[in-house]
């Protein structure tokens, strides 16, 4: 008896995902799990929620952005060069337009994970965007 309440509880609760599943993709049809198949991550600006002033940037980000702007000096090669987008984290622009610098990190070995990449003129860039964990996520800064 006690078999058959188990078997029933979870029955009911797998009849009620089903039923609030249909309610919300449009019914008892199929149509939702197609929905589901075809679902895209949102790419570009609708991906970048997030802001951060320059002032909380951190002091070695307010250096890399104010060189930016200066046109340099940058302390590592890559910094200025062509930063590709691949994770389409960033608003989609054709090849060339974003360009990655590279954000010291204390105590670092190497460049670390902290980079600021600006799209649109190398001085007088349209938009600038700091990553505090390489890439994996990107916070509009607002100057």
């Amino acid at each position: 008896m006690a078999a058959a309440v188990s078997l029933f509880t979870s029955a009911s609760r797998f009849a009620l995902v089903g039923a609030c599943a249909a309610a919300l993709w449009g019914g008892g049809n199929a149509s939702w799990a197609r929905d589901m198949r075809e679902a895209r991550p949102l790419e570009g600006a609708d991906r970048v929620e997030s802001v951060i002033a320059l002032r909380e940037l951190p002091v070695q980000g307010r250096r890399t952005y104010q060189a930016i702007l200066d046109g340099g000096p940058f302390r590592y090669d890559k910094d200025g060069t062509v930063f590709g987008n691949r994770e389409r984290l960033l608003p989609r622009e054709r090849r060339g337009h974003y360009r990655e610098y590279t954000v010291d990190t204390p105590g670092a070995r190497n460049r670390g994970a902290r980079r600021i990449v600006c799209g649109g003129p190398p001085r007088t860039p349209d938009a600038c965007w700091y990553t505090a964990d390489h890439y994996a996520s990107f916070r509009k800064i607002m100057p």
